[in-house]
């Protein structure tokens, strides 16, 4: 049986905390800040988690599964 080999698009985006949780950064801080307000881009530069519903689809892509 061949290896599993993990999506290149995914372990580009998201990265395994140690408690095994999923982190990913969020969208739309990329281009066209300038109707953006200061308040909206600065929230959008932290890091935030995958949504438990979406856990499973993306440690497939990862090859954790």
């Amino acid at each position: 049986m061949p290896k599993m080999k993990t999506k290149s698009s995914a372990k580009k985006r998201f990265t395994v905390t140690g408690s095994g949780k999923i982190k990913r950064k969020h969208a739309f801080k990329s281009h066209i800040l300038t109707k953006k307000s200061t308040k909206r881009k600065r929230n959008l530069t932290y890091a935030g988690l995958v949504h438990p519903s979406d856990e499973s689809n993306v440690k497939l892509q990862l090859g954790l599964k």
